[in-house]
């Protein structure tokens, strides 16, 4: 009885949290059809607090969505004997295949460093690189190199003031997912920050999926190439036949 007494004392003695975030998603499925051509996601939700709200600092809210982690190769070109070779390579152990943050301001404006850290917002830390396996004199290059190739390509997205954030209550965003997407669990993350802390973490998933068709037919092509070179080849000649006997006919 009286150790129920004292975790009861030290319960009541814990501090609640005074702003607390709750989100949800317009969808949180993404089928990979053939004619998949991209999917914008609505992040959306709501701070509930416990507490009056803070006067003495700001509210900004920050978004990030990522995808399921790749191994990387990146090389250095450099110029020998008039022809481009590679000189120099940094392996990326686990480099996010798609990530987007969005806040309500520039990230480096409100999120301190040391939280940066802990939490891996930027898409700089979202990269894990494989210290074991360097050959570059200057891996920091390499990363903000993959960095630049993938925002390119629309895998990696950064959007300053691009969460709307209403009276510190209510907020939404919306994040693009591009048509070159890999399959797998894709991990929405949002965080309440003030004077540069993060105070709260919110953590759902999307499932991105291949189609039934397009499933069956990529695992028939990794899994058994010779039947599926087979099947290619007999569409091939009966769509060619087929075109052949319609063009009689017309003529």
């Amino acid at each position: 009885m009286r150790v129920l007494v004292v975790i009861l004392a030290l319960l009541a003695a814990l501090p609640l949290r005074a702003e607390e975030v709750v989100a949800g998603l317009s969808q949180d499925r993404v089928s990979l059809t053939v004619n998949f051509e991209g999917s914008d996601i609505l992040i959306f939700g709501a701070v509930r607090r416990e507490a009056p709200l803070p006067e003495d600092s700001a509210l900004d809210v920050v978004v990030a969505v990522e995808g399921p982690p790749m191994a990387a190769v990146i090389w250095r070109k450099a110029r020998r004997a008039g022809i481009w070779v590679n000189t120099e390579r940094q392996d990326v152990r686990a480099a996010p295949s798609f990530y987007a943050v969005a806040a309500t301001e520039p990230l480096r404006d409100i999120l301190s460093p040391e939280a940066d850290l802990e939490y891996r917002i930027s898409t700089r830390l979202a990269i894990f690189e494989a210290r074991g396996t360097i050959d570059a004199r200057d891996p920091a290059a390499f990363t903000e190199a993959l960095i630049r190739i993938r925002e390119r390509e629309g895998l990696y997205q950064t959007h300053d003031a691009a969460v709307d954030l209403q009276r510190d209550t209510l907020f939404s965003t919306r994040i693009t997912l591009p048509k070159t997407i890999v399959e797998g669990r894709y991990a929405a993350r949002i965080f309440l920050l003030r004077d540069g802390n993060v105070i709260d973490e919110f953590e759902t998933f999307i499932d991105v999926r291949k189609a039934v068709l397009e499933r069956w037919l990529f695992n028939l092509a990794y899994e058994q190439p010779a039947l599926y070179g087979l099947m290619a080849l007999a569409l091939a000649v009966f769509f060619g036949w087929g075109a052949s006997a319609l063009f009689r006919l017309l003529q």
